[in-house]
């Protein structure tokens, strides 16, 4: 959750009833992504009378899917569902999903929405366009209209945290393990309160890091617009020349000055692809941890980062912020 205070009351209003009615022993992890509102003075004092909460407070806003695998990296639970604050994602869908993969012993269980007549007509487009380009790129087995709400088995967890992904896309991530799964069918509702977090900014990085992350169909895409750049440069080479044989060379220009802009254009996006890569490449080498953990209130003094390193007590500054230390 990031910002939440306003959804907060009516997420806990929901989400406990049904796990409470639910007979089956659980915690919530609840990550706090950075907030800069009432967020996590909300949540200390919903954990006063709910001692299943546990809050785990991000040092930075760090962004959804490493807050995602703060969460993950810390549940403790044989089934771990991930859902958003903002209500979209109902959580009476949550002992349907339980039952189902304990039933059919599946390790992962998708929330797909049948229905996401909530959403603007823009926003729906664009997801209709992503999830058929994810599906091209990393294969049918990614489930259309499934987002982050869905069920992981203790074993899936695990393989998740063994992998050495920094730049996670779960929507991804979780298909290409290939465990056994099903899936749960819910309509989407427009939120109750607040505003959505995921602007059109959010929505490109998060499909360019899917793009990049999973295939290196990019990269082909460069290789085919540098041939059709080629072969354009021969038919213009023939047609200058053949303007130049009739003495036509001042008509040609339109379409020599054409070719240059094309060409020019072609080697940008060549260029910019390349450098998607060779930045989560210089990401990979630099390991640094994707997130920090400023508090958790099951181990309150401690700090942790991505890794499970702990760097200082919660109530002592570290190095940087200390009076008189030196960078």
């Amino acid at each position: 959750m990031f910002n939440e205070e306003e959804v907060l009351p009516a997420l806990v209003g929901r989400l406990r009833p049904v796990l409470a009615g639910s007979g089956t022993a659980y915690e919530v992890v609840a990550v706090d992504d950075g907030s800069t509102d009432r967020t996590a003075e909300l949540l200390a004092a919903f954990r006063l009378g709910w001692p299943e909460l546990r809050i785990i407070t991000l040092r930075r806003n760090s962004g959804h899917q490493a807050a995602l695998t703060a969460g993950l990296d810390r549940a403790g639970g044989a089934y771990v569902v991930s859902i958003d604050a903002d209500l979209q994602d109902p959580p009476e869908k949550i002992p349907e999903m339980l039952a189902l993969a304990q039933r059919e012993r599946l390790d992962i269980v998708y929330g797909i929405r049948a229905d996401r007549a909530s959403d603007t007509g823009f926003k729906r487009w664009t997801a209709g366009i992503y999830y058929r380009l994810v599906r091209r790129l990393a294969g049918p087995s990614v489930p259309a209209q499934a987002g982050d709400f869905r069920l992981l088995s203790r074993a899936a967890v695990d393989a998740l945290k063994a992998l050495p992904d920094q730049q996670r896309v779960y929507r991804l991530l979780v298909p290409w393990l290939g465990f056994p799964s099903g899936q749960v069918t819910y309509e989407r509702a427009p939120r109750p309160a607040g505003q959505s977090k995921y602007p059109l900014g959010r929505m490109i990085r998060l499909a360019v890091d899917s793009f990049t992350g999973f295939s290196a169909a990019p990269l082909r895409i460069a290789t085919w617009l540098g041939g059709f750049a080629f072969l354009v440069c021969l038919a213009l080479m023939a047609y200058t020349l053949g303007a130049h044989a009739f003495d036509h060379t001042v008509p040609g220009w339109t379409s020599l000055f054409t070719g240059v802009l094309f060409i020019g254009a072609v080697q940008l996006i060549c260029v910019g692809l390349l450098g998607e890569y060779v930045g989560r490449i210089y990401t990979a080498v630099q390991n640094r941890p994707t997130y920090f953990v400023g508090h958790d209130t099951e181990r309150d003094t401690v700090v942790e980062d991505s890794t499970g390193q702990q760097l200082a007590d919660a109530e002592t500054p570290l190095p940087h912020q200390r009076s008189g230390s030196r960078t």
